[in-house]
């Protein structure tokens, strides 16, 4: 055996080693070290000796063949600890780089399915909380913690109150909303939360309302994927 094989495995027996001592499974070891392989089949030279360039062009030529976001992360982590926790070499994130996961397609409904739901939907509190989730564009906790201040019907907008980023917005109440919850609030007669729950001074539970949504989805006898969630990105 050449003095560099032996170099080599000695790198490979302390990379078990590193791997071991952070409880990676045999299924992830396996894994970082047939990602070594393919680096060094692609490099055509033992991976001790791939540059910086290589390196990048490997990880680039397996981002163009198509391969899944996250086999290319396994390959940046089985890197990261060759390179920089065996050999030593504190390669920077612009050397390893980590492709973008990518964003996934959020499931959508039509709105003739976003209406059957609803109208399955009998008790005029949720029925009103799932309108104005979807006619607004809101995220369910958004719409919970919606109080009687926030509804503008003279300019026909909604405050949404530290929506996501714990920023304040206006979003735009349609004229159908406006009637349910002129409605509602003749029946119910809230005080402050808009839509106050069996807990004083808390709102409804968002579980609760995403039980009803799926009941009615079941109903209905839509079956494609779908919370409340869904309905601010339909």
């Amino acid at each position: 055996m050449s003095q560099h094989s032996q170099t080599l495995s000695s790198h490979l027996q302390t990379m078990k080693f590193e791997m071991e001592l952070r409880g990676y499974s045999p299924q992830t070891q396996s894994h970082y070290l047939c990602h070594l392989r393919q680096l060094e089949k692609y490099s055509n030279k033992p991976a001790t000796l791939v540059s910086t360039d290589e390196l990048k062009q490997f990880l680039y030529h397996r981002i163009k063949s198509g391969i899944s976001y996250s086999n290319v992360n396994i390959s940046c982590n089985a890197f990261k600890l060759f390179f920089n926790k065996v050999l030593s070499y504190n390669w920077s994130d612009d050397v390893i780089i980590r492709p973008k996961r990518p964003k996934a397609l959020p499931h959508v409904l039509s709105k003739d399915e976003i209406l059957s739901i609803i109208d399955q939907v009998l008790n005029l509190k949720h029925k009103t909380i799932l309108l104005t989730t979807y006619s607004s564009g809101l995220r369910i906790s958004e719409t919970l913690n919606l109080r009687i201040s926030d509804i503008d019907s003279k300019n026909m907008l909604i405050r949404v109150n530290h929506g996501k980023g714990t920023k304040d917005r206006l979003t735009l109440l349609s004229h159908e909303n406006l009637k349910i919850l002129r409605l509602y609030w003749k029946l119910y007669r809230p005080t402050d939360l808009l839509f106050p729950g069996l807990v004083e001074g808390k709102p409804i539970a968002a579980r609760n309302i995403q039980h009803i949504f799926q009941v009615a989805k079941d109903k209905v006898g839509i079956t494609k994927p779908a919370t409340v969630h869904t309905l601010r990105h339909s």
